[in-house]
């Protein structure tokens, strides 16, 4: 198993992940579009090329994790998705215009384009399946919470956790991306409850690389996860909107990171692998649903 740096924004904030086994490859996400000049150079570090890699797994929809996978179908791989997330490959016009209404002018710099994927390169996956890629199984497991397309794999007792395992970069703390519009909380932690009933060895989370401690991951995430979302509550119930919460939660949190050790340039490192306010965002909304249900 090998970690291609995608290099998005900065070094060591986005990863593909290659896996080798009886003569075939795999990729676990591909990155944005606008990375995959990056991704091509990180495969033919290992004597590979897009056409040799027959099979991607991607373990949601969001455009760091698969923005780049129509280029891998139009090399030939097999694109496996959660069955809610494939529709929006299969015809991403929908990802398009939300992306551009956010990004607007920096859309193309940020994330580059997406092009449908054929349906006979989209393979929807099923919770509990089992695909095999040479001699290795790689296991489906369906963890829904930070999106509801959401899949993590185990593959030889490693978990590649996408956003659901957290963001750990730049040597500091895990954190909880919490952008809209999927977040669930109680759904999320019950992902994380049946991460640790595997007991994987590793967690390979997108953002980024090995981590071994994975008790100690976990639970420092879920710790997290309900800080993060009991001080946006408690804005919100102050009366605070968006707009004022916004730069008090960047400021509450930079200072929190600050405390644990993590540079200016960790900072700028973590802003690209979870924009702070979008994580505001993510979370007034599931409280707003919440508050309605």
């Amino acid at each position: 198993m090998h970690t291609l740096d995608l290099g998005h924004g900065r070094e060591r904030t986005t990863a593909a992940y290659l896996i080798e086994s009886g003569g075939e490859a795999a990729l676990v996400e591909t990155g944005p579009d606008a990375t995959f000049p990056n991704l091509v150079a990180g495969l033919a570090r290992h004597g590979l090329t897009p056409r040799d890699v027959k099979t991607v797994f991607l373990t949601h929809i969001h455009l760091d994790h698969a923005g780049g996978a129509w280029r891998m179908a139009r090399e030939g791989a097999t694109v496996h998705v959660h069955p809610k997330g494939a529709p929006h490959l299969a015809d991403p016009s929908k990802l398009l215009a939300s992306a551009k209404r956010i990004y607007a002018e920096k859309m193309d710099e940020l994330w580059g384009t997406l092009e449908p994927i054929p349906p006979e390169r989209l393979r929807p996956t099923e919770d509990g399946e089992v695909i095999r890629v040479g001699a290795a199984e790689v296991l489906v497991v369906a963890t829904p919470g930070h999106a509801i397309h959401h899949n993590a794999y185990l593959v030889d007792g490693l978990a590649f956790t996408g956003d659901v395992g957290g963001v750990r970069v730049a040597g500091g703390p895990v954190l909880p991306p919490t952008p809209p519009p999927d977040i669930d909380l109680p759904v999320w932690r019950a992902s994380l409850a049946r991460l640790r009933e595997l007991k994987p060895v590793a967690l390979y989370p997108t953002h980024f690389d090995r981590f071994d401690d994975v008790e100690e991951h976990l639970d420092a995430l879920e710790v997290e996860l309900s800080a993060w979302a009991g001080w946006v509550k408690a804005r919100m119930e102050e009366g605070k909107d968006e707009a004022a919460i916004v730069p008090e939660f960047v400021a509450w949190l930079t200072g929190r990171l600050r405390e644990a050790g993590v540079s200016e340039e960790g900072l700028v490192e973590y802003g690209y692998a979870l924009p702070f306010a979008m994580n505001v965002t993510g979370l007034m909304r599931y409280w707003k649903n919440a508050a309605r249900a």
